[in-house]
């Protein structure tokens, strides 16, 4: 059997609707657009991603806080830039019950405002440094244009925030690469290949000294944006007056980061791993990694469910996700379908032939393949089988990426990749600010930025094919969600 993966790729956005309430994912009927309701199974997968996180954040001495959802309007007004790039998205309070309110609250789009302000009397010591924490929490940004479930949304209810401060820029920039090999060993956690890109200066996060994006390339072409590193430098440390005391006595103002992911992670492994026939998870994130299916006939001397349940406590007492489907009232075909609707990774079918020769039928969800194993033998093959399936998601998305950048040298060109298979275009660049934003508006796309590591961007013996003039860094172009 072939996997089918026409629909998913021509309909991506009909496909990707359907699949969010069909395979239990999110409900979107909540009567407040862009607020959608998680389901169970959803919010099983979506704890994984999170209990990785967590485990991150421990490995490399976070501490975990909660800040409370309301800021002062006091507050978001010390840091004016920030202040620019969100007030168009901002949800105000103005009135409790029936009383206006004498200084305004606003719902945190995101936390620097709320949390900067405590950092002040937090940090006092050069021994306070660095200091990291995080939370996992609801943020909320008025989003004006369509909004799409997990991807673009009013309340994003599984935001990570992870903020730091440190003597020095060069600590800050250390903290930096360290997000970043956190974010690798995420990806690979979920089979996510992706790149990094250093955002232009009119695109990069309100008050960062320079930020960073990691994307993936969707099934249609377009790229999103699943993780975002900033260093702030001091620009917030002046805002709220966050200093330390150094060796010597002095005092000065600390330097910040910031690394940023949200429920996006799960969109990306929806959309990237998934298929005609629905979802296709990565066993490190699926609720359940085998479902064994019984089926047994009438005038059978086996008892195939109690071969069947032998089969999960083993499983399980190795230490993998199994689940016995027992149901009378459904076909097994019916059960089929609704497990690879779901993305289980792994299938065990056993009938009455199996029992008898002490063997069972598995099927994989990545490649539809079947193989019949000795029962002996399961819990290793299921053990190979995972990893196999693991290789294979990062296998097949590396390629549909890595076949989706194309880099061109003129505008032409680009033109003619965003109306073919479009992907990523990366083109020559002066590094003037008025070039790459013209070249967004001819050829319709968003700059994402420079290649990151910076080595990596900078480029020689190429013209800037808007200006003529010598270029000097690669710009990434796509149409992007």
């Amino acid at each position: 059997m072939k996997v089918k993966r026409e629909k998913w790729q021509k309909e991506f956005s009909e496909w990707y609707n359907e699949l969010i309430e069909t395979a239990g994912i999110q409900d979107k009927r909540y009567p407040v657009k862009g607020m959608n309701i998680w389901l169970p199974y959803g919010l099983k997968i979506m704890r994984k991603i999170e209990r990785f996180i967590h485990d991150e954040m421990e490995r490399t001495n976070h501490e975990e806080v909660l800040f409370p959802a309301l800021i002062p309007e006091t507050e978001f007004q010390k840091e004016a830039e920030h202040i620019a790039g969100f007030e168009g998205e901002v949800y105000w309070i103005t009135h409790a019950g029936l009383n206006p309110l004498e200084i305004k609250l606003l719902l945190r789009p995101t936390s620097e405002t709320a949390m900067y302000s405590m950092f002040s009397l937090w940090i006092r010591n050069h021994a306070d440094l660095p200091f990291k924490v995080y939370q996992i929490v609801n943020v909320y940004r008025y989003e004006t244009k369509h909004t799409r479930p997990l991807i673009r949304v009013r309340e994003i209810s599984r935001f990570f925030e992870a903020h730091t401060a440190h003597r020095d820029f060069e600590d800050a920039e250390r903290q930096i690469r360290e997000d970043l090999e956190i974010f690798d060993r995420l990806a690979k956690f979920l089979a996510l290949p992706y790149i990094v890109s250093k955002r232009p200066d009119w695109d990069k996060f309100p008050g960062a000294f320079y930020s960073l994006g990691a994307e993936v390339m969707m099934p249609d072409g377009r790229t999103l944006q699943i993780g975002t590193m900033h260093n702030y430098k001091q620009n917030f440390a002046k805002a709220y007056n966050i200093k330390y005391e150094t060796e010597t006595g002095d005092h000065e103002y600390a330097h910040q980061t910031t690394f940023g992911m949200s429920e996006r992670l799960l969109a990306a492994v929806m959309a990237i791993h998934g298929d005609d026939n629905g979802l296709v998870l990565p066993p490190t994130i699926a609720p359940i990694q085998v479902v064994v299916v019984p089926i047994p006939k009438k005038d059978s001397p086996y008892d195939v469910v109690a071969y069947a349940r032998g089969i999960v406590e083993e499983l399980k007492n190795a230490g993998i996700r199994a689940h016995l489907d027992d149901r009378d009232e459904i076909r097994p075909g019916r059960k089929f379908y609704e497990w690879e609707l779901k993305g289980v990774p792994l299938r065990i079918e056993v009938g009455p032939r199996d029992v008898e020769g002490g063997k069972a039928v598995i099927a994989r969800r990545d490649t539809l393949e079947k193989s019949v194993i000795e029962r002996e033998k399961l819990v290793d093959a299921v053990r190979e089988l995972i990893d196999a399936i693991m290789e294979n998601l990062y296998n097949r998305a590396k390629e549909f990426l890595e076949s989706h950048i194309k880099r061109v040298d003129s505008l032409e060109e680009a033109k003619k990749v965003f109306e073919g298979r479009r992907g990523i275009v990366e083109i020559p660049w002066c590094g003037e600010e008025s070039c790459g934003l013209e070249m967004e508006e001819v050829l319709d796309a968003k700059m994402l930025g420079t290649p990151y590591p910076e080595e990596k961007a900078k480029i020689e013996g190429k013209k800037c094919p808007h200006c003529g003039r010598e270029a000097k860094f690669i710009a990434r172009f796509a149409r992007t969600y």
